[in-house]
Order: structure tokens, then sequence, then C-alpha cells
């Protein structure tokens, strides 16, 4: 598998191309639609693109780890993850890949 990233400008390139908004509005759009899932998950909210996925936020609770190097044990406190589920229709294309 290639090991090429897609970044915010090519995201923003994508969206010049296809839209027709100028370079500077369609890097505006994506930064825009970006912080409104960024603001949505750090407030807790869950953020569903249909055909694509559902981010969402779950509290992990404390418990005990375990240093590798030493066996001791380590708390780890209480945290807040960040979680991607994709939908049947991601998984389906993903699993495709070039076959179609």
């Amino acid at each position: 598998m290639a090991e090429k990233t897609l970044t915010r400008m090519d995201l923003s390139e994508a969206v010049f191309r296809e839209v027709g908004l100028s370079r500077n509005e369609s890097a505006q759009l994506v930064e825009s639609v970006l912080q409104h899932i960024s603001d949505a998950l750090v407030a807790g909210e869950t953020v569903k693109i249909s055909s694509f996925g559902t981010f969402s936020v779950r509290e992990k609770g404390p418990r005990m780890g375990r240093n590798p190097k030493t066996g001791e044990e380590v708390p780890i406190h209480p945290r807040r993850v960040l979680s991607f589920r994709p939908s049947h229709i991601m998984k389906e294309r993903v699993g495709r890949g070039n076959r179609g």
C-alpha cells in the first residue's frame, strides 16, 4: 500500500477544482468544516457523517498499568479519548480497495 497522506492543502485543492471557489475560499471552507467538527467533539457531541462514519468522544476510567521496562505498576488517570467508527459503506469501499 502507498504511504500517501491526505492533507488540509489537498482537501482545499480538491474543493478548488471541484466546486470552483477560489483557492483562498476553498482553504477557508475546509478550515471552517474542520473547526465545526473539532468544536462539536470538544463539547462532547457525536459527529455523524452519512456514508462515512461517526466520530465520538468517550470517557475512559482510571486503571493500573505497568511500565514495560521495570514492571512497576503505574496508575493511568481517567481521560477522554476520540474514537471513529466507519459506516458500513466506508468499510465496504476500503475492503474493495481499487477493485471497484
